[in-house]
């Protein structure tokens, strides 16, 4: 059996997270392939969850930069009229 050679992977391949308990092998054989099976859809919806968090947590941040983008420019905007502002204030001055 590949789970007692330690094979997860050949495990997989060969269908391991739709196995289900032989009828022909002990008690012992099945609860091992049961775990198995159970561990392996734990991780694989782990990895799912991860994942989905992680491209949730890129979209917010895209959110927030687009957001606050439009912002800098008219940060960077106001800044300059003030300046030319000024500048024409001095120039009256003199």
């Amino acid at each position: 059996m590949l789970l007692d050679a330690d094979d997860l992977d050949a495990a997989l391949a060969q269908g391991l997270l739709d196995a289900q308990p032989c009828p022909g092998c002990t008690a012992d054989c099945n609860a091992r392939l049961t775990a198995a099976r159970e561990e392996r859809r734990f991780a694989l919806a782990a990895r799912t969850r991860h994942r989905a968090r992680e491209a949730r947590l890129q979209r917010r941040k895209a959110e927030r930069d687009a957001v606050r983008q439009p912002q800098s420019i008219a940060a960077t905007a106001a800044a300059d009229a003030l300046a030319r502002a000024l500048a024409k204030a001095k120039e009256r001055r003199q």
